[in-house]
């Protein structure tokens, strides 16, 4: 959880009004997520999200935001952001760009089943689809020129087993992308992918998807990276990291059902599943060791996506039927 920029009741009401969001009723912060400041707000129009960004700029968030607007027009269980009189979906609440966006029904499911997965799988193929037509750009901004330049500042907080899988990893990912088979990773189905998509940012009732969320470190990417953190999350076991094989078939059968992979997609999902939990095994690091002042600060444990890297170097990964 985390609150870096503390909105009083009454800030909150003047910002939702000009909005033309309605009333005030309740406001209270969200529990979950250490990128940005969101709060759950009531109006006597409906229930909705504010989020107050701390570290994307106003430049960027018409990228975030605009996707997820086209892809709530699409008929996907996206939140819908609010506009201005003008249009605009970026705005400004204490000096910071904020956006409001619809709340969506639901529980997020920390233990997911086969059939969680399934429904994850086919959902993620059909935002897939859904972007094709989608006419803004941005980079992956966690990819590997961020992690070169982050894995560094890491290596003194790490021990001697640690350090050296993070300096032999980061050099492995470097090997790749200079090898042959960047070559086949460059030519993979592209666009706008969620990046994100853990457990924590989907919600569920019962066993159907009905929100995806947060879509705030969203680039364009391969469409397989976004399979594989998906099944870096959704498909290992919580404490080894382990490949769960019945939850792993279930994600990729529906997501082909919808956008069966490509030969080259199905050679390289590994390696991708592996580059996926470095990324985020940094970026927990980043944010446990090297955190910034907030009013209220809950890191993720980087040991889980640690113990995934271990596994995935090992071999531990989802193979496509």
């Amino acid at each position: 959880m985390a609150i870096y920029t503390e909105v009083s009741f009454d800030e909150a009401q003047v910002f939702l009004q000009a909005l033309g969001l309605g009333e005030l009723q309740e406001i209270r912060a969200c529990t979950g997520g250490v990128e940005n400041t969101n709060y759950f707000v009531d109006t006597d129009r409906g229930a909705y999200v504010l989020t107050l960004f701390e570290r994307l700029s106003e430049e960027q968030l018409p990228f975030y935001l605009f996707l997820m607007k086209h892809l709530a027009s699409r008929g996907l269980p996206v939140p819908g952001p609010a506009a201005d009189a003008c249009g605009h979906l970026v705005h400004r609440l204490k000096d910071k760009p904020a956006a409001v966006a619809t709340r969506l029904q639901g529980a997020s499911e920390l233990a997911p089943t086969v059939a969680h997965c399934r429904e994850l799988g086919g959902m993620l193929a059909r935002m897939h689809m859904a972007v094709r037509d989608y006419d803004q750009s941005q980079r992956n901004l966690r990819g590997l020129a961020w992690w070169n330049e982050t894995a560094p500042s890491l290596l003194p907080f790490l021990d001697d087993g640690q350090r050296a899988l993070m300096v032999e990893e980061l050099a492995v990912q470097n090997r790749i992308a200079e090898s042959a088979e960047s070559a086949d990773s460059a030519a993979l189905p592209r666009g706008p992918i969620h990046a994100d998509l853990f457990r924590d940012n989907a919600m569920f009732l019962g066993d159907r998807l009905s929100g995806i969320l947060d879509f705030y470190f969203a680039g364009c990417d391969s469409f397989l990276f976004d399979v594989a953190v998906c099944l870096n999350d959704w498909c290992i076991e919580w404490d080894t990291g382990r490949h769960h094989r019945e939850r792993a078939g279930a994600l990729l059968l529906a997501y082909q059902a919808v956008r069966p992979l490509e030969d080259a997609e199905r050679r390289l999902l590994p390696g991708l599943q592996r580059a996926g939990a470095f990324r985020f095994w940094i970026s927990r690091l980043w944010d446990f060791n090297l955190p910034r002042e907030a009013a209220v600060l809950q890191a993720h444990d980087p040991r889980h996506f640690e113990r995934g890297l271990r596994e995935r170097a090992g071999g531990s990964v989802a193979q496509v039927a």
